[in-house]
């Protein structure tokens, strides 16, 4: 991919990632239409998408973000009012940003008369006499020194930036003046240019750039919006934000650093020949100068900010560097095939080391487990993701959904800083749009109904979640009518899923409604109804190894909790062999395991069950299941599994142990073999099967029912 193309791929992410934040922003900004925050973000963000778009040639988007930027900008100043039109329309204009930029990805060409359409209508929202909106322009404004914005009681702060941009970066289509301008429309400003780097004609090429910039900014915009500015050229240069001043406290000018302090801080001077200097007659920026120890730039630079400081008057020095790294996924995903990789060398060295019981040998085996340990558990919490950005995204569906069905419904969150694998987040989005859409559509009432039965007559839906142990709970709690237990038997019956006499707990009763085609909508809907999203639920969760639970209370509530595992790509295992066979089992779900001789293995009524302290567990023969060949030994091992609330063992000829396993996909021929979710290979080299609990305990239960 040629460099353009890498930039502007970098500007579709992250416009990408600001539209996901405007719709989040404006969702919010509907319960809070006087929050001045939540303006200046759109604002923000809707200037980002304006300059960053006309800088990697996206002018169709430039042009039509500008007058929504325009109107946000006379929200800001007091001028136009935060309405529901104004809301509806900018949610529009988000969605016709995202069409044009899906167009220029490929995707279906944007329709030209509707972006007209929203322009004319947000011309309409702005106040009279404000005359036609200008074609916006590429980043050229003058200075502006007023250090308060809109915002009077928003907290100053002072940063010190030092930006070096890469050699060829004229060679990507960026002019690094235009973004030095852009920092004068965020505050006080003053920048000093380093020129020392320019070499002699003779050598100069034109293509390059030899200077670097440092600049002291005051503004209350905070750090973010300076670091918008730098967003696509900060991988490929260099540039380091710190906070050196804040809170507007300072009582004197004379308490400011002085220019050796400031020259040591920024490391363009040592102290040991800062103390020399300090000895001599002349001022001490025209010794270091004369010495050659600093070049002349850097004296400007440090006189520049001194003075900054001592203008807008400030007190504490707090030294906050910052620094990061955008990595794609397609990375980060080799990365953690690298280390699962090295995690499967690991354990084949250490098999080996048992076996040669080699003292110095040994040494280096457990250094380089503990090792590849540190480095499994850093690379996997690299690719730990907040869910929050998952929840975010649901808000615009309940906002678009109740106003379809025509419902008054809030949706709120908790935990959204709670962490998860990003593999898991992405394939959980389909679930969790079913399971909101089944809470909006069958569980909410509409608002009389809702006062008919002395509720208020806004629903809510309600997304929580929390770690538990090696997994994560999500919980999607409504306030609605409820499951009614006779409603779901009378239609399992008439489904066939069971028989008019069949005793079912109100649990397993609940869990019928993940069956494929079941609904109990009366009416087909454009929402719901048909029987599929709830098996769309089922399949997905049983994807990733999750569980199911479903609560109801008729008339109150339904609750239904998702248990995920953190993480895809390598577990906690538990091994154990059948004759040369190995498989490996979830070790986050085993309870206990325990010896049976044979006599004790004898099948009752045709199942498999065993009295454990009084407790009846019924368990599954791996070696029949399997179809192993072979005698079992006179002593078995059966491993007690948990879950779901369900005991259930797994007989075994031995067990082996705790093993650290790197999940592997079962090839395309072996995908539909049941009660398998995929393979691991073993420190010598032989292949395991991982077990599918939940599949072979679904199994079971149905023979059982068979059988009766």
């Amino acid at each position: 991919m040629a460099i353009a193309d890498q930039h502007c791929a970098a500007f579709k992410e992250e416009a990408y990632e600001l539209l996901a934040e405007l719709e989040t922003s404006l969702l919010e900004m509907e319960e809070r239409p006087d929050d001045t925050d939540l303006i200046g973000r759109v604002f923000r963000a809707m200037h980002t998408i304006k300059g960053s778009g006309s800088m990697f040639g996206f002018d169709d988007i430039a042009k039509f973000t500008h007058e929504i930027e325009t109107v946000f900008d006379n929200v800001r100043n007091g001028k136009v009012p935060v309405t529901n039109e104004l809301i509806r329309l900018t949610l529009a204009a988000r969605d016709q940003i995202k069409v044009m930029l899906d167009a220029s990805c490929g995707g279906e060409a944007a329709d030209i008369e509707k972006s007209k359409e929203i322009v004319s209508m947000f011309r309409k929202l702005l106040p009279a006499g404000s005359g036609e909106v200008p074609s916006p322009a590429l980043p050229t404004a003058p200075p502006n020194n007023n250090l308060r914005s809109e915002d009077d009681g928003a907290e100053l702060t002072t940063y010190r930036i030092r930006f070096r941009p890469a050699p060829d970066i004229f060679l990507h289509g960026m002019n690094p003046l235009f973004l030095l301008s852009e920092l004068h429309l965020l505050g006080k400003c003053k920048i000093v240019a380093h020129t020392s780097d320019v070499p002699y004609l003779e050598n100069l090429a034109p293509e390059h750039s030899y200077f670097y910039w440092d600049a002291i900014l005051t503004t209350d915009k905070g750090i973010n919006a300076i670091k918008d500015i730098f967003i696509f050229v900060i991988d490929d240069s260099e540039l380091k934000i710190e906070v050196i001043d804040e809170s507007h406290k300072l009582d004197t000018e004379s308490n400011y650093k002085k220019l050796g302090e400031i020259l040591i801080e920024k490391g363009d001077l040592n102290a040991d020949d800062l103390q020399k200097m300090l000895a001599g007659q002349k001022r001490i920026g025209e010794l270091l100068v004369e010495s050659g120890l600093v070049k002349p730039s850097a004296i400007l630079s440090a006189l520049a900010e001194q003075e900054h400081l001592k203008e807008v008057r400030k007190e504490h020095q707090v030294s906050d560097a910052v620094s990061s790294v955008r990595v794609s996924s397609e990375k980060l995903d080799k990365l953690v095939d690298l280390v699962g990789e090295l995690v499967t060398v690991q354990a084949r060295l250490s098999s080996f080391t048992m076996i040669e019981n080699n003292p110095a040998l040994n040494l280096i085996s457990e250094e380089v487990e503990r090792l590849t340990e540190d480095l499994r558990d850093n690379t996997m919490s690299i690719r730990m993701l907040p869910i929050g950005t998952t929840f975010s995204k649901f808000k615009r569906l309940v906002h678009d959904l109740s106003k379809e069905l025509g419902k008054e419904i809030e949706m709120t969150t908790e935990g959204a800083e709670t962490e998860l694998d990003k593999t898991v987040i992405e394939r959980l989005n389909d679930p969790l749009v079913h399971l909101i859409r089944n809470s909006i559509d069958h569980g909410i009432e509409l608002p009389a109904v809702r006062e008919t039965a002395g509720k208020p007559p806004k629903g809510t839906v309600h997304l929580s979640a929390v770690h538990s142990g090696a997994h994560v709970l999500i919980q999607i709690r409504d306030d609605g009518a409820g499951l009614d237990p006779e409603v779901i038997r009378t239609k399992a019956i008439e489904k066939g899923l069971i028989t008019a006499n069949s005793e079912l707990s109100e649990k397993e009763l609940f869990s019928l409604i993940l069956a494929p085609g079941f609904s109990t909508a009366k009416q087909v809907t454009n929402v719901s109804g048909r029987g599929v999203g709830m098996d769309v639920v089922k399949r997905g969760i049983d994807a990733l190894r999750g569980e199911i639970e479903i609560k109801s209370r008729k008339g109150i509530e339904t609750t239904i909790t998702l248990k995920l595992p953190l993480t895809l790509a390598i577990i906690d295992g538990f091994l154990v062999r059948v004759a040369g066979e190995y498989f490996v089992m979830p070790l986050s779900i085993v309870a206990e395991c325990m010896e049976l001789a044979r006599h004790d293995t004898n099948r009752t009524n045709d199942r498999n069950i065993v009295n454990v302290r009084n407790q009846i567990v019924p368990y599954i023969r791996l070696r029949e299941h399997f179809s192993i060949k072979g005698n079992s030994p006179l002593i078995e091992h059966l491993v007690i599994t948990e879950t779901a609330g369900r005991r259930v063992g797994f007989l075994a000829d031995q067990i082996i142990g705790d093993h650290k396993t790197v999940i592997k996909n079962l090839g395309s021929f072996y995908r539909k073999v049941e009660g398998v979710s995929g393979a691991t290979i073993l420190g010598d080299g032989t292949v395991a099967l991982i077990l599918d609990i939940p599949k072979l305990i679904q199994n079971m239960e149905l023979e059982e029912q068979m059988v009766n």
